[in-house]
């Protein structure tokens, strides 16, 4: 049996004609001659009315919300149905009969949570997901055509990359070892092969962070690239995010106006986004009652105040090297400051931090042996420096934060299917 998808319904075009459809029961509502059955699949839903001298109508009572089903009708235009469509149902057959489903429009936030399982059938969380996948497409083929090559870095590593505190230690075999925080080091080997590097991979952070934008786990964008420098950096950080945007408002509208997200803000993203310094940040900072000193580390509360000021993706740069890992090059000419920059949205603040990794292998022993790491943990890094170094660049994106602040969701949980958070790891 053909089963027509119910978007190509919807899409007009099969007025008249009998078809068969198959899904889930979204919603049911009962009268005494008539019941309507809005039935939902991967692709949309549609209403189903089932009159009563119908042979489907012992079924259309007995079935229950988020039962499964095969429903054969007849297509009809009608402007009072949702979508302006329905298919007037001559047969069904129930596949699974569902138990009273517990979620219901009144549940709470913490409840659905506690069923996420359950709560990924909405279509809330069928056009996030979809959006989310699309985003992961754009951002594949941004870097096909900027001639970056997909590479896939492990996930258990030896030693940190972002710092101590926030490694996840697991025992492996007679050992211990780390969940990865960020590919970057890994890329940075690939470089002295292929020179244009990136992955989409998961990493992971023990911070006890309890903020809409943090995730224990989350998937990471991150690219490294040689033979470049921090204008190189910038401008394939915003060349990124403007083609994803610009091809979220080509292809998603639907979505975004299902959700009531505003597909105009990212129809406004162009290149280059403005700059400003570390030091600019911390006088607009203070000249907003924050009182944050220079060395200070920009939180969430400072990082979304700054953004209120552009309402638009921004770059700050130059960082106190002191806030920044052992690989971030040091400027030559000031010794305070780190070539990093990092990437902020309005409500969310930080989305990516990139910056020139450290090329000058004293310099980078000088920086370990400073911040009391271990050389021999990072042999294998310094010899990247030791065997034909070059000038390289590269960041991180959190592809969640880049999703919440796309679709302007209240919570980062809502951009991933099964967050991780310090309270949430369940199913």
């Amino acid at each position: 049996m053909s089963f027509v998808p119910i978007q190509q319904v919807l899409a007009g075009g099969l007025e008249d004609q009998k078809i068969s459809i198959r899904g889930w029961i979204y919603r049911k509502r009962e009268g005494k001659e008539n019941i309507f059955l809005l039935i939902r699949d991967s692709t949309g839903i549609i209403q189903c009315p089932v009159k009563k001298e119908s042979p489907a109508w012992g079924d259309a009572e007995k079935i229950t919300i988020e039962s499964s089903l095969t429903l054969d009708g007849t297509v009809r235009k009608d402007a009072r149905a949702p979508g302006g469509y329905e298919v007037v149902t001559e047969k069904m057959s129930i596949i699974g009969l569902a138990d009273l489903f517990p979620i219901t429009k009144d549940k709470s936030e913490e409840f659905l949570r506690d069923v996420r399982h359950l709560w990924l059938r909405s279509r809330k969380m069928n056009l996030v997901m979809k959006v989310r996948s699309r985003v992961q497409r754009f951002t594949h083929e941004f870097f096909e055509n900027q001639e970056f090559t997909e590479v896939s870095p492990p996930m258990f590593i030896t030693s940190a990359c972002e710092g101590g505190s926030t490694l996840f230690s697991l025992k492996y075999f007679d050992q211990n070892m780390y969940m990865t925080q960020s590919a970057q080091l890994y890329l940075e080997i690939l470089i002295y092969s292929l020179e244009k590097v990136y992955c989409i991979a998961p990493s992971f952070r023990a911070e006890k962070s309890r903020t809409i934008r943090h995730l224990t786990e989350y998937w990471h964008i991150e690219a490294e690239q040689a033979f470049a420098d921090m204008n190189d950096l910038t401008r394939l950080e915003e060349e990124l995010v403007a083609h994803v945007c610009q091809r979220a408002v080509e292809t998603c509208k639907s979505e975004f106006q299902e959700l009531g997200a505003d597909l105009s803000k990212l129809a406004s993203v162009e290149t280059p986004f403005p700059k400003i310094t570390y030091a600019e940040a911390i006088d607009r900072l203070n000249a907003k009652n924050f009182m944050t000193k220079w060395g200070d580390d920009l939180g969430y509360e400072e990082e979304k105040a700054l953004a209120d000021d552009f309402g638009k993706p921004f770059f700050i740069y130059d960082y106190p090297k002191q806030i920044k890992a052992f690989y971030c090059k040091i400027h030559r000419d000031n010794p305070d400051l780190a070539m990093s920059t990092d990437m902020l949205v309005p409500r969310i603040g930080e989305i990516s931090t990139g910056g020139a990794r450290e090329d000058d292998k004293e310099r980078l022993v000088a920086r370990l042996k400073e911040l009391g790491l271990k050389e021999e943990d990072y042999d294998w890094y310094i010899d990247l420096r030791r065997y034909g170094t070059v000038p390289h660049v590269g960041f991180g994106m959190g592809l969640e934060r880049l999703i919440t602040w796309m679709l302007d969701l209240d919570n980062i949980i809502d951009a991933i299917p099964f967050p991780r958070t310090t309270r949430r790891f369940y199913p």
